[in-house]
């Protein structure tokens, strides 16, 4: 049997896809996906899931749209992608085909003799999302890749076997490993579907946004300190100006409006989720004084920080 996942037997491959066991084990995986894997939450986004599928025989289906996104795998068969915005654009499809139906766009899949694919349809949460995914995954819908051939052995597609096709029952992941991969494959979504740039673009473009986590980092784990651009710039090896154009450019935001709202952000965990004294808080979080911190607080807030632990103690 072909292996795949470090040299091990550790699930099916495409060929045997039809097979009684294989579908079986689909079957089985599908069900547990669709009991445990349809909030996915993550620290930079977090998705919603309407459904996860598999179809061993899918043929022509109506002309239709969703509001979400719907990503399809072909593990065998042949067929046609259509979309209908304006002109018709007409994608073939074979084994190894990952195509992507982007919200709002209308479209039909057809097949004389039948495709077998798995599909999940989903959305981004965007209310628990960074800005910048939630950006990431509306430049998807507007000018994603439609599809892309022999996929078979990128990583996305791996992880859509591990949670599907196990060679053995036994080895099928689960729980929290099953919707951490899930999440995986959600979120490389919106790397295998971007619209490809020149080289240099985007080696700029990972290069700027390597700065911001990198950025935002230092800010989050170094809030009990003063945080200044020139800081900052010194920790990256870069100038002051640049510091500030990677926060304007990335998040549209000024560097001192995110230290601000990183201070308040961990100041509101800390009121909710500790016992620590609002002196103490306010040191942690950079403020120095009491008063400095209570005035931003209640800006922000709307209520001192007394009041506000005393309205949402009950989290703890």
């Amino acid at each position: 049997m072909e292996s795949y996942l470090f040299g091990g037997d550790t699930f099916l491959p495409d060929s045997d896809i039809r097979g009684g066991a294989a579908m079986e084990r689909m079957r089985e995986s599908e069900q547990m996906l669709n009991r445990t894997a349809l909030t996915l939450p993550g620290a930079d986004v977090s998705f919603r899931v309407q459904f996860w599928g598999n179809n061993p025989t899918h043929y022509d289906n109506p002309v239709h749209k969703h509001s979400v996104f719907e990503i399809c795998y072909v593990w065998d068969g042949v067929g046609e992608y259509g979309e209908f915005e304006g002109e018709e654009r007409v994608y073939p499809l074979r084994q190894g085909t990952l195509f992507c139906s982007r919200p709002g766009v209308v479209h039909q899949i057809r097949s004389a003799s039948g495709l077998s694919l798995s599909f999940v349809s989903f959305d981004v949460d965007e209310n628990r999302s960074s800005p910048e995914e939630v950006e990431r995954f509306r430049r998807l819908a507007s000018d994603a890749e439609v599809c892309l051939y022999d996929a078979g052995g990128a990583p996305t597609v791996s992880l859509w076997r591990a949670l599907l096709l196990p060679s053995e029952p036994h080895l099928r992941l689960s729980g929290a490993s099953a919707s951490g991969v899930a999440h995986a494959l959600l979120r490389s979504f919106a790397d295998v579907f971007s619209p490809r740039r020149p080289a240099n673009d985007v080696r700029r473009t990972h290069s700027t946004e390597h700065l911001l986590r990198r950025a935002k980092l230092f800010v989050r784990d170094n809030l009990d300190a003063p945080l200044t651009l020139a800081r900052v710039a010194e920790y990256l090896n870069v100038s002051e100006r640049h510091v500030s154009r990677i926060f304007a450019g990335g998040i549209h935001e000024s560097f001192n409006g995110y230290v601000r709202e990183e201070r308040i952000r961990q100041a509101e965990y800390l009121l909710t989720h500790t016992d620590q004294a609002i002196k103490d808080i306010a040191e942690r979080t950079g403020f120095g004084t009491v008063h400095s911190f209570t005035r931003a607080f209640a800006r922000k807030t709307g209520l001192p920080p007394g009041r506000y632990r005393e309205e949402r103690g009950g989290e703890r």
